[in-house]
């Protein structure tokens, strides 16, 4: 590995950047307009929830080179090591032409006030480069992270269909010079770690798993960070020191994914919108909830890994992998060792992680195709909101119709993530009907003592999860009707 590095690589627009006086807590925005003057990306909320702050980060993975918006807000600099940040003062075309996505959003009225047009631009930006003629759906979904007060959205949907009449998305500069920004990145990249700052104000960026492992053995009360989507906020909200920081985002071992004997592994760096499309495959109701975790920008960031650890009682992943039967596996140095996941969370705040172990992995076995499973998740709105309560069941019935099996757990019902024993205890070996449903439904009183906060108020939470247990007895026994419709459908 050599001596550690001591400053951060990476290309800004189309120069090269190197920065040896990095914070741990510095955030990609507060340096772009602070320290670079590039006040095109905006500051609205600083917490990744109304994309005024969105840049697009590209980065060498399996798959090459890969250009994702992300929320510079709570990007922090220290995870940059390697890659290309692109803001929308890089669209401006030979004497100032209009980028094909700008000149659409000006002939459609698509800005008003224009505080959040460059994030939706570049939210529509990154859109265009990978699909060129999108639907209104494909639409939505890459703007669910990007919010406007003055114009409906309709007119920015009408010139994010209209792009490609304006320009070849084939011949996007982005496009036509990735081989050699491929080339330049991958001249950055010497296999070392990356050390900058003394003492506690030090961030890290490990060469490989083996030298994560061996960092935290020697700091292991340092703040690990993957995709910051929680982290960013306790520095932009709550004010925390997070220092010394270890960055794992750019360690390819945490992100692979693979499916073997039925058991599906993904690494603790995989991304949700790395994760989607492989689980949807195989678990659709996965793929339905990762769709609705946050904004595509905090979906590009955000891991599957991160929000285990993390330990928050209403993470949207946790509750349907504890229903899946889901192990973790964790490391220290050179030792492993593999626990359910339910048995990680100890109570609020508290994980069954010793210092210096990390999460490595989660394995999920697949349902079985008798079997069923499915996943709601009840927010104030529909989309890139935080979860009041999400419920997670995974049914097996017998031949004669009563309940062999059934795995139910919650989030946003305690402390921490938790199965119903008292409700699945009611099920099992009953008749799969809606009278043995609505007595096991009672027994929710005792396995949850809901909160009252912002979100929901405890008696909304008690009856919202007796109520997703019906809902999921209704929808598995055919009952006519739509439970829930997409617009999409009904359009």
């Amino acid at each position: 590995m050599g001596e550690a590095r001591r400053e951060i690589r990476f290309l800004l627009n189309g120069e090269d950047v190197a920065l040896r006086d990095v914070r741990p807590d510095e955030t990609l925005l507060d340096w772009l307009r602070l320290r670079r003057a590039l006040k095109g990306t905006k500051e609205g909320c600083a917490e990744g929830d109304c994309g005024a702050c969105t840049v697009l980060v590209g980065r060498l993975g399996r798959d090459g080179l890969t250009y994702e918006s992300v929320n510079a807000c709570i990007r922090f600099v220290g995870s940059l090591d390697g890659c290309h940040v692109v803001t929308v003062e890089h669209l401006a075309g030979a004497n100032g032409a209009l980028h094909p996505v700008q000149q659409a959003m000006v002939d459609f009225h698509g800005s008003q006030c224009g505080f959040c047009t460059p994030g939706f631009v570049m939210s529509l930006y990154a859109l265009w480069m990978r699909t060129p003629d999108p639907s209104v759906a494909h639409i939505e979904t890459a703007l669910q992270g990007n919010l406007c007060r003055c114009t409906g959205y309709e007119a920015i949907v009408r010139a994010a269909r209209a792009v490609s009449s304006y320009g070849d998305a084939g011949r996007d500069p982005l496009v036509a010079e990735r081989a050699a920004v491929t080339a330049r990145l991958q001249a950055m990249r010497d296999g070392r770690r990356v050390e900058i700052g003394e003492g506690r104000e030090r961030l890290v960026v490990p060469a490989s798993l083996d030298d994560l492992a061996a960092v935290l053995e020697a700091e292991p009360k340092a703040t690990v960070v993957a995709g910051s989507t929680d982290v960013g906020l306790w520095v932009t909200k709550m004010m925390r020191d997070i220092a010394p920081v270890v960055f794992i985002g750019a360690l390819r071992e945490l992100q692979a994914m693979s499916e073997k004997d039925g058991v599906v592994t993904i690494g603790a760096g995989v991304s949700y919108t790395a994760a989607r499309d492989f689980l949807a495959g195989r678990i659709p109701a996965l793929g339905e909830l990762i769709d609705r975790i946050g904004g595509e920008q905090v979906r590009n960031m955000g891991t599957l890994g991160g929000n285990i650890a993390n330990g928050s009682p209403i993470g949207d992943t946790p509750p349907p992998l504890i229903a899946l039967d889901a192990t973790l596996t964790l490391r220290k140095g050179r030792q492993r060792r593999t626990i359910l996941l339910e048995d990680f969370f100890i109570a609020y705040g508290r994980q069954d992680r010793q210092p210096g172990e990390f999460v490595e992995a989660v394995h999920v076995p697949l349902p079985a195709a008798h079997e069923k499973f499915a996943v709601y998740k009840v927010t104030k709105r529909r989309d890139e909101d935080i979860t009041a309560v999400l419920g997670a069941f995974r049914l097996a019935l017998g031949d004669d119709g009563t309940v062999a099996s059934v795995r139910i757990a919650y989030g946003g019902m305690a402390a921490t993530p938790k199965r119903a024993p008292a409700v699945e205890a009611a099920l099992v070996g009953r008749p799969w009907t809606q009278a043995s449903v609505e007595a096991a439904m009672a027994a929710c009183e005792a396995d949850f003592s809901p909160l009252t906060d912002m979100r929901a108020t405890a008696g909304y939470r008690a009856l919202v999860a007796r109520n997703l247990l019906l809902r999921f007895f209704l929808e598995t026994t055919g009952t006519p009707g739509p439970l829930g419709v997409s617009r999409y459908e009904v359009a």
